[in-house]
């Protein structure tokens, strides 16, 4: 049995990760530890909180001391979620971002750095690569273009310092966009479905124009688990799904899915230094660990939509 290190678990991301990996038998043993922030939510993992298999403890990543104690634990991995994700909300205030995003990692790499045996996931994104108008590879160039990005960047830079200066075993993996359950209702997806659903205004940054690739949050947690299981590879992998959608044109596929008008869509200001399109090239994960998306774009947004609809009490505390 493997124990892991999820930080940051009642996120999004995070706890549909735990999720995925406590449906595997006796396969994980997973300590979560996440800081409670206004993103993350206690009832995503609820369903376990009973499990032999499964921990909790509310605690902050730039806690040194807490997670040096949690090292004592038999640690095998670190999967590294905790972060703060948004990127206007790093536009308003970056601050927040540099301490959690660089400094909270810089504190897991410490742990890390005085306990060989265990292997880190650093969760980045598709961000730190800036715009583009052809796809990025792990081997492009970090441009990141708000302080959110700037800020994951960094991290990204500090991880491969640490496995080419003390020798740790750390991975980063670069998602593109996800949608599913769970995600905090001030993104895209679940934003456009809730205000939908509720038949109010969808804000539309600009033209909406911009175009995103998007995957399914089931789809990446399997991509994690098989990067997390490649014991004593420190590389990068590109997470993607080759499906690219404008802004507008996701809103459309939502609003059509759940029979409203499009006379919903409210253009706003364009977002500060809004990047147009993110795309990336996945063919290295695909070679190296066999790893190809599962869902189909339209089965899971039907999927998400119908999870947001028969969930009212979970995003009615959210949103």
């Amino acid at each position: 049995m493997m124990r892991i290190l999820v930080t940051g678990g009642m996120g999004f991301i995070g706890s549909n990760f735990i999720h995925y990996l406590m449906e595997k038998d006796s396969a994980y043993e997973i300590i979560n530890v996440d800081a409670l922030t206004y993103a993350a939510n206690i009832r995503n993992t609820a369903a376990l909180e009973n499990k032999r298999r499964y921990r909790f403890v509310k605690g902050d990543i730039r806690n040194r001391q807490l997670i040096d104690q949690l090292m004592n634990s038999q640690i095998d991995c670190i999967v590294n979620f905790a972060a703060e994700s948004h990127v206007d909300r790093s536009i308003t205030d970056p601050s927040i971002f540099l301490e959690t995003n660089i400094l909270g990692t810089q504190v897991l790499l410490e742990a890390v750095k005085h306990n060989r045996h265990i292997r880190l996931i650093q969760i980045s994104t598709d961000e730190v690569y800036g715009s583009t108008e052809h796809e990025f590879t792990e081997e492009s160039l970090l441009k990141p273009s708000s302080p959110y990005s700037a800020s994951k960047a960094s991290a990204d830079l500090l991880v491969q310092s640490y496995a080419h200066t003390y020798g740790i075993d750390a991975a980063i993996v670069r998602c593109t966009n996800n949608f599913g359950p769970h995600q905090y209702p001030e993104k895209l997806v679940p934003l456009t479905i809730l205000r939908g659903l509720k038949n109010e205004s969808i804000p539309l940054y600009g033209s909406g124009q911009q175009e995103r690739e998007w995957i399914y949050v089931g789809d990446f947690c399997r991509a994690i688990e098989l990067v997390m299981l490649q014991k004593g590879k420190s590389t990068v992998y590109n997470i993607g799904s080759g499906i690219r959608v404008k802004n507008v044109d996701m809103i459309r596929c939502i609003l059509d899915e759940i029979g409203r008008s499009y006379n919903l869509i409210t253009p706003v200001a364009d977002r500060l230094g809004h990047d147009f399109r993110y795309a990336v090239n996945h063919s290295k994960i695909s070679k190296d660990l066999g790893w190809q998306p599962a869902y189909t774009f339209e089965a899971a947004l039907k999927s998400t939509i119908k999870w947001y609809s028969d969930n009212p009490k979970w995003w009615g505390e959210m949103s």
